[in-house]
């Protein structure tokens, strides 16, 4: 895909991120929503990974259409992968593959040594996905999870 473009968001592509995961995405967290992303973004800039097709501004203007996403978050010890999702009329052209290599190589840049990717267990379209892309899981670990209220 000549037209892809793969950069990082900036605050003003949030409310279209958020629209895009409504259609995108399976399933959604307690930090979905303006907030959370917010927080994110000005914590890591370049954290929240998005893939454009054609145009040459962001998903605010100039045309281009937000096709996919990645949040590649790093916190300097361990490289996480979350949001890795695909408009249903793109996929299986390549976007997922370019957003986890731009994640990776953000990872290998600021010293990671491993990605680990939060995948529902009952996606399977999910699952194929991240194995061809040499993921595996690993089966000794759940994820414990409380909700935090301030």
């Amino acid at each position: 895909m000549d037209d892809l473009r793969i950069r990082a968001a900036t605050p003003d592509d949030l409310d279209a991120v958020l629209a895009f995961w409504k259609e995108a995405a399976e399933g959604t967290s307690i930090s979905d929503d303006r907030a959370g992303l917010e927080r994110l973004v000005a914590r890591d800039p370049d954290s929240l990974i998005l893939a454009e097709l054609g145009g040459a501004g962001g998903t605010g203007g100039g045309g281009a259409a937000l096709v996919g996403t990645v949040i590649a978050g790093f916190d300097g010890w361990r490289c996480h992968l979350y949001r890795l999702a695909v408009h249903p009329d793109r996929r299986r052209r390549g976007i997922g593959s370019a957003l986890l290599a731009a994640a990776e190589e953000r990872f290998v840049e600021l010293g990671g040594r491993r990605g680990d990717a939060m995948v529902l267990t009952e996606n399977e379209r999910a699952h194929h996905t991240w194995r061809a892309a040499g993921y595996a899981p690993e089966q000794q670990w759940r994820r414990w999870v409380k909700p935090l209220t301030g």
